[in-house]
């Protein structure tokens, strides 16, 4: 394909046909976007202006026209850029991206861009202040599992009941995602398990 100016050196610019009916006017995206300016919509080989024929809905995972398409009409999308979920560095919480989900190894290294030298690096792990998850449960006289973040391991997890400090391995055991305790806490006893970085 021929362009004016340089040739996109990364990336692609995706397409996406809709199928108008007359009367629908909110079609679902196929990416999600983070606005308007980075879809290019075309409807019967005229470029919709942003905002204005169009805007975007549902996060940017809808497209909304101000009037409906016509029947049979020719629509399609192409992506200009399309929005990625992220997640910081030892956040408890990761709902989009599940494969972040684990402890960084030890051996494990970043990418990050130091502003003040004009230059990119690498660190490892062992660099990095991570946060101290903390968890909070209320015992029921017969759950012994709680859920824990993966890779902690028992040497790194403070737990208490009702204040009180538990023994790591005497009174629980983390394996995977799983601390579990040799007995189970009494109903009502408030539990906190604090995750400390590793």
């Amino acid at each position: 394909m021929a362009y004016i100016g340089r040739e996109p050196q990364y990336g692609s610019f995706e397409r996406q046909s809709i199928t108008p009916d007359g009367s629908t006017t909110t079609f679902t995206l196929t990416y999600t976007v983070g606005s308007t300016s980075s879809i290019l919509v075309v409807a019967s080989g005229v470029v919709q202006e942003p905002s204005s024929a169009y805007n975007l809905a549902n996060g940017g995972t809808q497209i909304t026209f101000t009037e409906a398409p016509a029947s049979g009409e020719t629509v399609y999308i192409i992506y200009l850029g399309t929005g990625y979920d992220t997640a910081i560095v030892g956040d408890a919480t990761f709902t989009s991206m599940p494969e972040l989900a684990e402890r960084a190894n030890s051996s494990d290294r970043f990418i990050v861009y130091d502003v003040s030298a004009g230059q990119v690096k690498y660190i490892t792990t062992n660099n990095i202040v991570k946060a101290t998850v903390t968890r909070t449960a209320t015992g029921d006289g017969s759950t012994v599992a709680f859920t824990v973040t993966s890779g902690v391991s028992v040497d790194n997890v403070l737990v208490t009941e009702n204040g009180v400090l538990q023994q790591p391995t005497t009174d629980y055991t983390v394996s995977g995602t799983t601390l579990t305790f040799g007995t189970a806490p009494a109903a009502g006893v408030r539990i906190q398990i604090r995750e400390l970085p590793a």
